[in-house]
């Protein structure tokens, strides 16, 4: 709940409440007072908008002066090492596995979850930065050309990471070549004296880090299993600022899961629960039925629930038919959850693949099959009932 948000929510309800009280004061007849009302209920989103319009120019007036504030504190932080991250996908942990590892050695700080645009890393610079920061890792999102270049201009990152590129957001960038162009404005932000690091398991990864002038490095390269690159990287990164291989491993030790994206949790009658539920793309839905197959046993089914990916425009057919294809490789059971893109999935799948939106018929589906040499991947939007009723912990 920003600012923003509770203020055009605030201003929505005063207006709600001062027409009902104006209708029921002012209206003596009931039929009278049940047209205005269906008019003003009518009329409510565009009223609502009129909101939003009249206070835009503060709004733009109000992060204008947020950002300005936010580059002059960052300007005076000389000594600071800034190191961005984007990508479509792995953002987030590549983040929280940078910052584990660097704090063996450096005082660092880390925008918090959730806070990779303009205003939510300009909040975190205004908040959170001091003096006795020595590094700040900065996740830049982007939905549209330009933004990557303002976190940039904000931050003045002198390291970037890419972690991959996929067709993650392509509804609201118009196009692939927009996505790639919009990742890549980090490293073209990067000073001459910058550093560049590109995920090898990514193609539109090494054809940015062949174009790259500055110094640069690939990594993954060698990894077997896709997911796993990007806990490479930063390894890399920290050697590059100086720590031993000692440091990194005994850093390494504090992180439980070194595979992004994911929880292993304790599934009732023995199953296996995979948590995949924070987010979703492509890449990671095909790195994470990678990864189930590693852990399946003789007599053991995999399972995956999930719903159709969304924000994939036009390449969204071919995706959905893509994670199809793994299925029918991988699963011996997908329950999808919605409806959009299932016939694409089930072309790819077959009869592995069913429908199901209701949460209480999928538990008692993967109730009738629960037993521990099972796995259960659950992906993106899955309900929140449905994992509390799978899950051991929260049954106790």
């Amino acid at each position: 709940m920003t600012k923003k948000a509770v203020f055009l929510i605030s201003a929505a309800l005063i207006l709600e409440i001062s027409v009902l009280l104006i209708l029921f004061l002012g209206v003596k007849e009931i039929i009278w007072g049940a047209f205005w009302l269906l008019v003003f209920d009518i009329l409510t989103p565009v009223i609502i908008s009129l909101i939003v319009f009249i206070f835009q120019p503060l709004t733009v007036l109000w992060r204008n002066q947020i950002i300005k504030k936010a580059k002059k504190k960052r300007a005076e932080a000389k000594d600071l090492l800034v190191i961005g991250i984007t990508g479509s996908y792995g953002k987030t942990s590549t983040k929280e596995f940078l910052y584990t590892i660097l704090t063996e050695k450096f005082n660092v700080l880390k925008t918090k979850e959730h806070q990779n645009t303009e205003m939510g890393v300009s909040q975190c610079v205004l908040n959170d930065l001091k003096p006795e920061h020595q590094i700040f890792i900065v996740e830049m999102g982007a939905y549209c050309r330009g933004e990557i270049k303002l976190l940039c201009d904000i931050t003045k990152p002198k390291i970037g990471i890419l972690t991959g590129i996929n067709e993650q957001h392509l509804a609201t960038f118009g196009s692939l070549e927009n996505i790639i162009k919009t990742k890549y404005e980090l490293i073209e932000s990067l000073p001459e004296d910058g550093v560049a690091f590109f995920n090898a398991k990514n193609k539109y990864c090494v054809e940015l880090y062949q174009r790259t002038k500055i110094k640069k490095f690939l990594y993954g390269e060698n990894v077997e299993l896709a997911g796993l690159e990007n806990i490479e990287g930063v390894k890399m990164v920290a050697r590059e600022l100086g720590m031993t291989n000692e440091e990194i491993s005994g850093a390494l030790d504090r992180i439980e899961n070194k595979f992004a994206g994911i929880q292993i949790k304790q599934g009732i009658s023995g199953l296996k629960i995979i948590d995949a539920t924070y987010s979703a793309n492509p890449d990671s839905v095909i790195a994470h039925l990678d990864y189930i197959k590693t852990l399946r046993q003789a007599q053991g089914k995999l399972v995956i629930v999930m719903p159709c990916l969304i924000e994939l425009g036009s390449s969204s057919k071919e995706v959905h038919r893509r994670i199809g294809q793994k299925i029918g490789e991988v699963c011996d059971l997908a329950i999808i959850t919605t409806k959009e893109r299932f016939k694409e999935i089930k072309e790819g799948a077959g009869e592995k693949a069913i429908f199901s939106e209701n949460p209480k018929k999928i538990f008692e589906k993967i109730k009738s099959i629960a037993r521990e040499d099972n796995v259960v991947l659950l992906e993106s939007r899955v309900p929140g009932k449905l994992i509390k009723q799978l899950t051991i912990a929260n049954r106790q």
